[in-house]
């Protein structure tokens, strides 16, 4: 593992934040994002339903290691602040650091129409400042990247550019694959993972602290929309910003020069309030806040909940990842037949647990039998958390067999020494719905 850019800057904030509140013991905790991640548990901790103090037992993303252009870093699991953490995603503005993230660069004329014959979701009436998901499959239909194509409004002196998020390990293999299906086409696929410093913003406050930080008022008006992207200025370097709504409340990815990553974290994070004794404006937050908010929210992550061995049918998100309208593109017969079938083998849930015990995930999930034992083995945990929305509620995403993934279905789960009765939800959210994009 490598280190991570801003590691600085979070060691910074920990000090200063160790004086701000009074000797109260803040330390970032550091954790590997990769081969052996899932080892990586978050304590866990209970909750009142006022006031959210939950911790998560949900993991960091395993996944096998492939060549990168960047050695992957190490990531924030939290700063010894948990419930300030997660409650900026949900009362005001939480800011992290997304050096897990890869950035591809596709530029050419004939990219947008290229890009479309190669992914799950349809490209080719996108517009400048349109943000879409898609998965890159390979021949066997089965998810190589989760995607979100970000099409950069057009700035003047630039050739036009679609920027890609993509799980940093994954971002090599998808641009050489990628280039492997190029023949004569005007496109340009760049893994520009080592030039593109990553950041987010999350929660009913980010606006503000976008603005405070330089972001003009057009550009913020233009992301009130999910799925929208705008190029602006964020603490003097040319940005661009996507909206993309992950964790129950608004979210804003950024992509900016790596060079400035430093100065926009600084320009964010150091923000107070001087009518609230120096209240901080914005809430530096680590992998196990952000689970407890995306799980809550029914984010599922891939190399998480989802993987290489996955079909679109089996993530729970498929129609916010595809389109059923659109031509060819690798993969595209398996996902067509699985749709005409109507029933793949396995299909991730969400878990509600009766009792006070929390699974981990790799737990195994059983059917529940007449007799109220454990039947047989019907899937396994991939995330799960103590839900403060839900007043501290054990909460979890589980890929189980279709034959037991009915709303209402009854399952069994080992959880913290016993057995926990889970009850398979509606759909993957936890939060009450409202119209938005995963």
């Amino acid at each position: 593992m490598s280190a991570n850019p801003l590691q600085p800057e979070h060691e910074r904030y920990a000090r200063v934040e160790r004086v701000r509140l009074g000797g109260v013991p803040v330390e970032v905790e550091w954790m590997p994002y990769g081969v052996g991640a899932a080892e990586q548990v978050a304590p866990a901790a209970t909750t009142a339903p006022a006031t959210p103090t939950s911790a998560t037992a949900a993991t960091a993303p395993t996944m096998p290691a492939v060549p990168t252009s960047i050695e992957p870093p190490e990531i924030v699991a939290g700063y010894g602040l948990l419930e300030l953490e997660y409650a900026a995603f949900r009362r005001g503005a939480a800011v992290m650091d997304m050096a897990h993230r890869g950035t591809i660069a596709v530029r050419g004329a004939d990219r947008v129409d290229f890009l479309n014959r190669m992914v799950t979701q349809e490209l080719k009436d996108m517009a400048n400042g349109d943000v879409r998901a898609g998965f890159w499959l390979n021949r066997k239909g089965r998810i190589e990247a989760d995607l979100l194509f970000v099409h950069v409004p057009d700035v003047d002196g630039m050739p036009p550019l679609t920027l890609v998020d993509v799980d940093i390990h994954d971002a090599a293999r998808t641009v050489a694959t990628l280039h492997s299906f190029l023949f004569a086409e005007d496109v340009q696929i760049t893994d520009e993972s080592a030039l593109w410093g990553r950041l987010a913003v999350h929660g009913p406050e980010g606006a503000a602290l976008l603005s405070n930080a330089g972001v003009e008022d057009a550009a913020l008006e233009a992301l009130n929309h999910d799925a929208r992207c705008v190029s602006c200025t964020l603490a003097g370097a040319a940005a661009v910003l996507a909206r993309r709504d992950q964790c129950g409340s608004p979210g804003v990815e950024i992509f900016l020069p790596r060079e400035a990553v430093g100065r926009a974290w600084d320009a964010l994070v150091s923000q107070h309030d001087a009518h609230d004794i120096g209240r901080r404006r914005a809430r530096p937050a680590g992998w196990h806040a952000y689970n407890i908010a995306r799980i809550e929210a029914g984010t599922p992550l891939h190399h998480v909940d989802f993987g290489p061995d996955n079909l679109p049918h089996e993530t729970g998100i498929l129609n916010a990842r595809t389109s059923f309208k659109k031509g060819c593109y690798p993969g595209q017969e398996v996902v067509a037949r699985m749709e005409s079938l109507g029933k793949p083998k396995q299909r991730l849930v969400a878990l509600r647990m009766t009792e006070d015990a929390l699974p981990t995930s790799g737990s195994p999930v059983f059917e529940r039998g007449a007799d109220g034992e454990p039947g047989n083995p019907v899937g396994a945990i991939t995330s799960s958390t103590l839900a403060p929305m839900l007043g501290a509620a054990s909460v979890a995403f589980a890929m189980v067999r279709t034959a037991h993934s009915e709303p209402g279905t009854v399952l069994l789960v080992p959880a913290e020494g016993g057995r926990a009765t889970a009850t398979v939800q509606p759909g993957l959210r936890f939060l009450p719905e409202r119209t938005e994009s995963t």
